[in-house]
Formats: structure tokens, C-alpha cells, sequence
């Protein structure tokens, strides 16, 4: 089970990851852009480091608001969720 959720976490992360490069890509060459609904979906799903870096490394969508906003609020949810269930396990 641990080794499933690892795994999941570095694929979501990776296709985060590119998800952002290939938006930033499109948005150079002035062509279809993926929709930030998607980008903060993968990032919802578990991508949220991914979604970090890829702003970092390609410097796309740093000061986009609200999307700034909503992946700071996403990773604050994503955090509430893992000390809650962090507390839970230590308690059984």
C-alpha cells in the first residue's frame, strides 16, 4: 500500500511537471493553453510539489492570481489532511 502511494506520488508529480512545461511552452509559441482548472486539479490530486518546482523552473504562473492563491489554499488542505490522518495513525 505504502509503495502504491510513493508511486502515485512521483507520477502525479512528474505529469504535474509537465502539464506546467507544456502550458508555459504554449504560452511562448501564443497556442492553446491548458486550462488552470486542470493544472490545479493535478496539483489537488497530489501534484502540489510538482506544481511548485515547475513554477520555479520554468517561472510560469508565479504571480498569476488567483491561481497563486488557490494552490497555496490546495497544499494547505493537502497538509490539514495528512497531520489529521498522521494523528489518527498514532493514536491506533
Amino acid at each position: 500500500m505504502l509503495a502504491a502511494a510513493l508511486l502515485w506520488l512521483v507520477a502525479i508529480n512528474l505529469w504535474t511537471l509537465l502539464r506546467f512545461w507544456q502550458d508555459k511552452r504554449r504560452a511562448i509559441a501564443g497556442g492553446r493553453r491548458i486550462p488552470e482548472r486542470d493544472l490545479l486539479g493535478l496539483a489537488l490530486l497530489g501534484g502540489s510539489p510538482g506544481a511548485f518546482a515547475a513554477r520555479r523552473l520554468f517561472r510560469h504562473k508565479t504571480r498569476k492570481q488567483p491561481f497563486s492563491l488557490y494552490l497555496v489554499l490546495i497544499v494547505l488542505v493537502q497538509m490539514s489532511a495528512a497531520i489529521g490522518l498522521l494523528m489518527l495513525a498514532v493514536r491506533a
